[in-house]
């Protein structure tokens, strides 16, 4: 089982490559077609499309075992949280594997009589839900290093010498003059808003891993819900995400310490 997934780690990099190629064939086919180039050229690149569509399915023969490997692997952490939600991500991943094989399978022929289009459906949904889970995973990690990053600073910060000079909360709350308590409150209101900004700007460039995995995750979540028609984008948009969220994949394959673990 080792062996199988070492050597299907070395397949995945050239499967994020062709994914690229194939988003930027989608992407060209969009432009070309709004720009009104020849029917010749647009058949022609989304021919070359649905070729490195097959090929990714091709290489991804086998996935499954891998994302069943990882799901036994966060079975075990310890945090609750991302013990659920990475261990379901997994399987839900199992689950799109197995179909897109059986669609891969399909489309060469060994399947005769598949409804594609079901199959289709069917490997999308588990897609969906395996992002949004791994989104729900970021929202809770940066949660949790911001929560961290507020109490560095409320301990770091020292205690102000002089009395506080905010006026009681019945003043402000006076329905004598409700536009003056606005006044005050904008003001205070202004200044949080710039503060949970600024720290949320602090702590996703000090962990780019995160960053990186919560734009991808993000990129990616358009084309389940494109295809499955639940918010439709459109082909230039899908095609531009795609290829997005495919170069940020290479990107931590490239650099390892940009990839999000557990």
């Amino acid at each position: 089982m080792d062996s199988w997934v070492r050597f299907n780690a070395q397949s995945q990099a050239k499967e994020r490559v062709i994914r690229a190629a194939q988003y930027a064939c989608t992407l060209l086919g969009y432009t070309l077609q709004k720009g009104g180039a020849a029917a010749e050229l647009r058949k022609t690149v989304n021919q070359l499309e649905a070729h490195m569509s097959l090929t990714r399915k091709l290489l991804r023969l086998g996935n499954s075992v891998e994302a069943l490997e990882a799901a036994k692997r966060a079975i075990h952490l310890s945090d609750s949280v991302l013990r659920l939600c990475l261990t379901i991500s997994h399987l839900n991943r199992a689950m799109y594997f197995a179909c897109d094989n059986v669609l891969w399978a399909g489309k060469t022929g060994l399947i005769s009589k598949l409804d594609q289009h079901k199959w289709s459906q069917r490997s999308f949904r588990y897609y969906l839900f395996a992002l949004i889970l791994n989104l729900t995973r970021d929202v809770y990690e940066l949660h949790l290093l911001l929560e961290c990053e507020a109490r560095y600073r409320a301990n770091k910060s020292p205690p102000s010498p002089y009395p506080s000079t905010s006026q009681p909360s019945e003043d402000l709350s006076s329905p004598s003059s409700p536009a003056a308590a606005a006044t005050v409150a904008l003001p205070f209101m202004s200044a949080w808003l710039r503060r949970q900004l600024h720290l949320l700007v602090t702590v996703l460039y000090s962990n780019p891993p995160l960053l990186l995995d919560m734009l991808k995750n993000s990129c990616d979540i358009f084309i389940p819900l494109d295809r499955l028609g639940i918010y439709p984008t459109g082909t230039g948009f899908v095609g531009a995400c795609g290829l997005a969220s495919s170069v940020l994949s290479i990107l931590t394959m490239v650099h390892p310490w940009l990839k999000l673990k557990p």
